[in-house]
């Protein structure tokens, strides 16, 4: 085996019920669940018993999603497992920089609060919606957002596969021309136009809330969203233009193979970095970990 990373969950992964039985497999895990009830209380009730409805609300999605991603990490910490690298997809990368000490775990949980709180507002004032594109080529999509005004390309996400994200009237005519150059849309279940200058509210409002925090030396590199290269001497600009930058996700994993990583653990609900990983590194030995028993198998096949 290689090196390992640990690679945490974006939003759209939530589901009702999740981190509920991870939150049982030992005192790591559950000690994200008890601080964000300290500090957010019926956050962890959100997680176990919430309905789709209610964690498909951004201000609710983030913290609750942010927890199973932090508990997951732990609890593979605990079970032995040492990163050599970490990263995040989008809301992710909180997780990331937090399980890698930039961010104490209370900073992190705040943090998380905020920013899921200034993109609701964000979104609010500029409406947005996204879609993911397939079957053509990066370059075939951004010349295509080009010919909009209010459209474009935020996810890069593996290779034959980027998200878009604009003023819905336009997302809907960019749709038809992805149809006519014969790519494939598929509409998204989100609430905004994220990773856009549609977020630009979103960012000074992170700015202002990160200059009143603390950061630390990571404990290990943690790759950028906005560089695809691990975090240097400014964390807080970094979390800043996150927000509405796009996510270079492809890069960041082609990065991290090239460093030696080979094998990556998905911390947090879904599998679907574990799909990205494998059409970007196809050798790439991917587990996930989102509950007791993907946690025990992540362990025994270690």
């Amino acid at each position: 085996m290689g090196k390992i990373a640990f690679v945490f969950s974006g939003q759209g992964a939530q589901y009702p019920g999740m981190g509920q039985s991870l939150a049982q497999c030992g005192p790591a895990a559950r000690a994200v669940f008890d601080l964000a009830d300290s500090l957010r209380p019926g956050t962890s009730a959100q997680c176990f018993s919430g309905t789709a409805e209610e964690l498909s609300i951004t201000k609710n999605t983030q913290p609750c999603l942010y927890c199973v991603d932090l508990a997951a990490a732990k609890a593979l910490e605990e079970g032995g497992v040492r990163p050599d690298f970490a990263a995040g997809f989008s809301l992710g990368e909180v997780a990331a920089v937090t399980f890698g000490g930039i961010l104490s775990e209370q900073a992190g949980f705040d943090f998380v609060c905020k920013r899921a709180a200034a993109m609701d507002e964000a979104a609010r004032q500029n409406p947005g919606s996204m879609a993911a594109v397939l079957k053509l080529s990066n370059e075939a999509v951004e010349a295509l957002c080009k010919e909009f005004t209010q459209v474009w390309p935020v996810n890069y996400n593996c290779p034959g596969q980027l998200v878009v994200a604009g003023e819905k009237e336009q997302l809907a005519a960019f749709q038809q021309k992805v149809k006519e150059a014969g790519g494939r849309a598929a509409p998204l279940a989100v609430s905004g136009g994220f990773h856009s200058p549609f977020m630009e509210s979103a960012a000074q409002e992170l700015d202002k809330a990160l200059a009143e925090m603390s950061f630390a030396p990571a404990r290990l590199p943690i790759y950028a969203n906005l560089s695809a290269q691990p975090y240097g001497d400014d964390p807080r600009a970094l979390l800043v233009s996150q927000v509405k930058s796009p996510v270079r996700w492809q890069e960041t994993i082609e990065n991290l193979a090239g460093e030696g990583v080979d094998t990556f653990f998905e911390c947090g609900p879904g599998k679907t970095l574990c799909g990205l990983i494998k059409k970007t590194v196809k050798t790439a030995q991917v587990f996930q970990v989102q509950d007791e028993e993907t946690l025990k198998t992540a362990l025994a096949a270690l």
